[in-house]
This record gives structure tokens, C-alpha cells and sequence, in this order.
């Protein structure tokens, strides 16, 4: 009786560490993804899917889930981008909805570009496994950069 207990908790706690529902969503309720407005712009216009310049070579689209990170995200990857930005909000049911599963996972590059910025290994971030089609989005915040480029804050979503 003691041993099949044993086996029974031993073989509920195995399934629970390798399932990978803990993937699926994290402690915030939405998937952020940062994209210069012209391209969003283009792909509202078209209603068509629109998937990042690096997608091919990244194999998804990057998300962040958690607001704190997005700006160390911006400065770090985006910087060097001119132009008007959005922060594209949704979730990974309204993207599921859309046909795109998204998983959480540990940072990666954007590109040829390291994820080596400041908390990029304190937690899991959503990669979107494909494309984000307009339907998918539940709402586009204006992205405010300085006069040197540097991003400051994401109207309706950080509070810096």
C-alpha cells in the first residue's frame, strides 16, 4: 500500500514537471509585443497577419509579458530604430484564437542582437509562434521615445 502510494505521488509529480501548461501562461494576463507603427500601420491597413522583420531567422515573433520589462526590452533590442513605436497587447487566448500558439520560454536574441540586458533571465517571455493578425489585438498603446531615441514609457501600460 506504502509503495503504491509512493508510486502514484512520484508518477503525479513526474507529469507535473515535464507538462508544459506552466508555459502557457505566466503570472501576467497579457502578451506585449513592441513594432514600429508603420509597419502595424501597413499590416491594419492590408488586414493581414504581420509577422517582424526577424521572424525567419528567430522562428516566432517575441512577446513580453510582464510591463516592467518591456522599456529594458526597447532600449536594448530597439534602440537604434527610428521612428513611432506601438506595444501591441493581447493574450495567448486571443493569438490562440487567431490559430498562433504562443510559448513561454527563456530569452533569446532578436536577430543577430543578445538578450543580455538587465532581468533577462528572471523569467520566462512569450514567443508567438507565428504571426499577429489585427483580430488578435485587444489594444495598441503609443510608444514615447526622447529626442535620442531612448524609450521612456508605453502610454496606458508602464508607469514610468
Amino acid at each position: 500500500m506504502t509503495r503504491t502510494l509512493l508510486l502514484t505521488i512520484g508518477l503525479l509529480l513526474s507529469s507535473a514537471c515535464l507538462s508544459d501548461a506552466h508555459l502557457q501562461k505566466g503570472d501576467h494576463p497579457y502578451v506585449f509585443h513592441l513594432i514600429q507603427a508603420s509597419l502595424w500601420n501597413k499590416a491594419v491597413e492590408n488586414n493581414e497577419t504581420y509577422y517582424p522583420p526577424t521572424y525567419e531567422l528567430d522562428g516566432f515573433t517575441h512577446g513580453t509579458s510582464n510591463p516592467d520589462k518591456l522599456l529594458h526590452v526597447a532600449n536594448h533590442f530597439y534602440l537604434d530604430l527610428e521612428g513611432d513605436w506601438y506595444c501591441l497587447r493581447m493574450t495567448v487566448d486571443s493569438l490562440a484564437a487567431n490559430g498562433v500558439k504562443t510559448v513561454f520560454e527563456g530569452t533569446a536574441p532578436v536577430g543577430d542582437k543578445q538578450p543580455d540586458f538587465e532581468g533577462a533571465d528572471d523569467e520566462l517571455f512569450p514567443h508567438i509562434h507565428g504571426g499577429i493578425h489585427p483580430d488578435a489585438v485587444l489594444e495598441v498603446h503609443q510608444v514615447i521615445r526622447d529626442a535620442d531615441g531612448v524609450y521612456l514609457s508605453i502610454e496606458g501600460v508602464t508607469t514610468r
